[in-house]
C-alpha cells in the first residue's frame, strides 16, 4: 500500500512502549494541544511490545482534534524497543496510506512541541529526506551520561562514524519503503539508516523529562541497544579488529626480530632477559592469529545466515490490532 488518500491524514505518529500506558495517554492529549494550532492531522500507532499491564479503559478513547484515531498494534511477545520499531514500520507501510511516519518515544521524552519542527524542515527539505532530531542536551543523571559518552567512542572506535541521534525522526513515504526491507533495521533503527544510505538531515532538541513513571531499561538493556547499534556495521567492524589484530601481530614479529638481534649482536643483554621478553612476544602473536582466525570463521558464518526482512517477516511476531473501545482484530496480510 502506498501514498495517502485525499481524505487521510497525512502522518502516521508511531510510538512503540513496553508498559507505559499513563505516559502515552498523556502524551496524546499533548500532541493533540500542539498539532491543532498548526492543523497537522495525523493517525496514531502504539507499538505495544508485548506489554505485562493493561491500558486504561479510557486510553485513547477521549476525542482528538488533530489526532484522527488511535490505533494499537499489540506484538506476541517482548522484543525490544528498536525491533518493536522494525514491526510497527512494516506494519505501516503495508496497511496505512500517509505521506510521512513521525517516530518518537511514548514516554514524553521526545517532546510534542519539537514534532512541528521536524514537520517543518521536513517540508523545507521538499519532504525526500528523513529528518532526525539530534540530542544537544540529555535529562539523564551523570552516571547515564557517563557511559553513554563512553559507548559513543567505543562506538566511533569501531565503526568510525559517531552517535548523533536517536529515534525521533519524521520518515518520509519513499524512504519508509525503503528501509523495511533494509536487515538491520531489526537491530537499530537509527544506525540502519545510515548503513542503507539514506539521506538524512538533523534538527537540535532538548530531550525532555518522562511524562510517569521511571525508565523499563536497567544497565543490561542499555548495553543490548548499543551493541544493537554497532552490530549493523558488523563487516566494517570486522575488517577494524582484524587489521587491529594483525598490526599487533606484526608488532610481536618485529619485537622478536628485535630480541634476537640484541641476544645475538651485542653485549647488552641481561640474563633471562631473553627468554621472558621472547615467551611473552610468542603469547601475543598466538593470541592475535587465533582472533584472526576466530573473527575470519565468524564472519564466514554470519554471512550464510538468511536475514530477517522486515517487511517481509514482521507479521509473525503480531498477535492484534486494537482501536480504543474495539474489539482487537487479527492481522491479515494484504
Amino acid at each position: 500500500m502506498t501514498g495517502t488518500s485525499a481524505s487521510a491524514p497525512p502522518f502516521v505518529i508511531a510510538l512503540p512502549l513496553f508498559n507505559d500506558w499513563t505516559a502515552a495517554d498523556r502524551l496524546l492529549s499533548m500532541l493533540d494541544d500542539a498539532l491543532v494550532p498548526a492543523r497537522v492531522a495525523a493517525r496514531v500507532l502504539v507499538i505495544d511490545d508485548g506489554s505485562t499491564e493493561e491500558p486504561a479503559g479510557d486510553f485513547g478513547a477521549r476525542p482528538f482534534l488533530a489526532i484522527a484515531s488511535v490505533t494499537v498494534l499489540r506484538l506476541r511477545r517482548n522484543l525490544g524497543h528498536q525491533r518493536a520499531i522494525a514491526i510497527g514500520l512494516s506494519y505501516i507501510e503495508r496497511h496505512i496510506p500517509c505521506e510521512a511516519v513521525i517516530l518518537m518515544d511514548a514516554d514524553g521524552e521526545d517532546a510534542p512541541a519539537d514534532v512541528l519542527r521536524l514537520v517543518e524542515r521536513y517540508r523545507a527539505e521538499h519532504e525526500s529526506v528523513i529528518v532526525f532530531a539530534e540530542r544537544r542536551r540529555r535529562a539523564e543523571r551523570l552516571l547515564f551520561r557517563l557511559f553513554y559518552a563512553l559507548y559513543r567512542l567505543l562506538h566511533l572506535l569501531l565503526t568510525g562514524r559517531g552517535v548523533r541521534v536517536g529515534n525521533f525522526s519524521v520518515i518520509p513515504r519513499e524512504r519508509l519503503e525503503g528501509l523495511v526491507v533494509v536487515a538491520e533495521l531489526w537491530n537499530h533503527y537509527a544506525a540502519a539508516v545510515v548503513r542503507s544510505r539514506q539521506p538524512f538531515v538533523m534538527v537540535p532538541t532538548a530531550r525532555a523529562e518522562r511524562l510517569d513513571g521511571g525508565s523499563s531499561m536497567d544497565f543490561v538493556s542499555l548495553v543490548i541497544h548499543g551493541l544493537s547499534a554497532i552490530s549493523v556495521y558488523g563487516d566494517v567492524v570486522f575488517v577494524r579488529l582484524v587489521v587491529f589484530a594483525s598490526v599487533l601481530a606484526a608488532a610481536a614479529v618485529l619485537g622478536l626480530g628485535a630480541v634476537i638481534a640484541v641476544r645475538v649482536f651485542t653485549s647488552y643483554a641481561i640474563p633471562g632477559w631473553a627468554t621472558i621478553s621472547s615467551g611473552l612476544l610468542v603469547l601475543v602473536l598466538v593470541q592475535a592469529l587465533m582472533f584472526i582466525a576466530s573473527l575470519t570463521f565468524l564472519g564466514l558464518g554470519a554471512r550464510q545466515q538468511a536475514p530477517f526482512v522486515p517487511a517481509r517477516d514482521y507479521e509473525l511476531y503480531v498477535r492484534n490490532v486494537w482501536t480504543p473501545s474495539a474489539q482487537p482484530s487479527p492481522v491479515r496480510a494484504s
